[in-house]
């Protein structure tokens, strides 16, 4: 299986030159009066986490967000999917607290409680606007959990075994661990094998990035972000975090230029068909 890779980015304007598939963040987009016209497919990401980080909880409503997918889709065009409103559900999240430099105020729910509200988001999304590319997404922290999702959706008549794509949650911070291969080989043996890694690390794609169809990564920015300098040669920023041309040679070594992830070649292409 090829999984498809789409470079995250801060700056919704790179819909308009990037000429790779990208994902932008609708926290980013929708401060935009007038929209930039997409070039290649993208992806809208909810904002979720840093709804959750600040808040506690969703501040927009299915309505405002659903008006302003809509707006994406006719103004910008080639919007392949949108995640929805769901509910991260790693424990710092849910209890608030530190996680390197984020602090999180929490929500004080269970995971029950985050996955209940992930899927009725979903089943609300698709009945206001079924003509919009919306995709379930999977939550939990163990492998129980995740397979305790899939039940909810089953519940509901959602099939996730032949959905176009289904979005694999908090998962990203746990990439340097098997844990996060073993819940995907476990929805694997459910059937789901259409996943979508978000926020997906090279080192998450050396361990598992075969198992996925797709998988988006903002990790090129904090890369750069910690070189403190400039890697592009540009004398006129001071690091390359919000840098075109690094991020287009990031993506490049990741997919198939020389180096450590040379393995993957096969397994992801970047390709936007």
């Amino acid at each position: 299986m090829k999984a498809r890779f789409l470079l995250g980015t801060h700056q919704p304007g790179w819909l308009t030159t990037a000429g790779v598939p990208l994902f932008v963040s609708d926290i980013r987009l929708r401060v935009y009066k007038t929209l930039p016209r997409a070039d290649a497919p993208w992806a809208l990401d909810s904002g979720g986490f840093t709804e959750l980080q600040y808040h506690g909880a969703w501040t927009v409503s299915p309505t405002d967000y659903v008006a302003r997918v809509r707006r994406y889709r006719d103004e910008i065009g080639r919007l392949d999917w949108a995640a929805p409103q769901d509910w991260m559900c790693e424990p710092v999240v849910i209890a608030g607290g530190q996680f390197g430099p984020l602090r999180f105020v929490g929500t004080r729910l269970s995971v029950a409680e985050h996955q209940r509200r992930t899927v009725d988001n979903y089943l609300h999304l698709r009945d206001i606007a079924p003509e919009l590319p919306f995709v379930p997404v999977i939550q939990g922290y163990t492998r129980d959990e995740y397979l305790a999702c899939t039940d909810l959706y089953d519940q509901v008549g959602v099939d996730l075994t032949s959905a176009p794509l289904v979005g694999l949650g908090s998962v990203c911070r746990r990439q340097a661990t098997a844990e996060a291969h073993d819940i995907i080989h476990a929805l694997h043996v459910r059937g789901i094998r259409n996943l979508h890694g978000f926020g997906v690390k090279t080192l998450g794609l050396q361990l598992y990035g075969d198992t996925l169809k797709s998988a988006d990564s903002l990790a090129w920015s904090r890369d750069a972000r910690l070189k403190r300098r400039p890697m592009c040669g540009s004398t006129r920023h001071r690091n390359c975090a919000n840098c075109l041309d690094f991020a287009l040679d990031w993506r490049t070594r990741l997919l198939g230029g020389p180096g450590s992830l040379s393995q993957l070649r096969e397994t992801i292409t970047g390709g936007a068909a």
